[in-house]
């Protein structure tokens, strides 16, 4: 059993190394790598990786395959380092990119996951369909309509499949001798599937 007492996604946010960067919450990324449909010697890019925590807990998952997290901030990048190291995973490669930049280069792809795009993300998406294996999937977060939107226009243009999913969470908060209920920032998870071109 590892430490974090649980062999399943969700690892608790404070495991992780979090400094400044935004991390993807816990009860999020249970949600994110159960909609990826993840199998153990799978191939996956974390593109946008942030803190990392996304991409150690597709690491832990994909025992036999390997996963690209791209990241093009700094600090961030050494941040994935530190929780990759931490987490004592040999299969994460860290890229330092600006996405869709760099993408091109990778192997193909059975997963993404985007979390981030720096406002790229239409040429991200085609970047990524071109390297995406027929069926495979991309699972992507908004926090803004605007990004959801913008995905959906695209996904549907490429021809995915589209499940959409609004995840809002509520944790408790010890106030002087009170539990009051917190709510964090709703998030949009969408899923896409590729098709088969025609």
């Amino acid at each position: 059993m590892r430490e974090w007492e649980a062999d399943t996604p969700g690892i608790p946010d404070a495991y992780f190394i979090r400094d400044e960067v935004p991390m993807t919450k816990e009860e999020v990324r249970s949600v994110i790598i159960s909609k990826l449909r993840l199998k153990k010697n799978q191939t996956a890019y974390d593109i946008g990786a942030g803190s990392g925590s996304v991409s150690v807990e597709m690491g832990l998952f994909l025992e036999e395959g390997t996963v690209y997290a791209l990241e093009r901030k700094k600090k961030a990048l050494n941040l994935i380092k530190r929780n990759v190291k931490k987490f004592k995973l040999k299969n994460i490669e860290v890229i330092e990119t600006e996405a869709p930049e760099g993408i091109s280069d990778l192997p193909e792809a059975d997963r993404v996951f985007i979390g981030g795009s720096g406002g790229h993300l239409p040429a991200i998406l085609v970047a990524v369909d071109q390297k995406l294996k027929d069926a495979g999937r991309i699972v992507l977060t908004a926090v803004t309509i605007n990004t959801l939107t913008t995905a959906v226009q695209e996904l549907e243009k490429l021809n995915y499949q589209l499940d959409i999913v609004n995840i809002a969470v509520t944790r408790t908060k010890n106030i002087s001798n009170y539990q009051m209920f917190r709510a964090l920032n709703p998030v949009y998870i969408i899923s896409a599937v590729k098709t088969a071109k025609t």
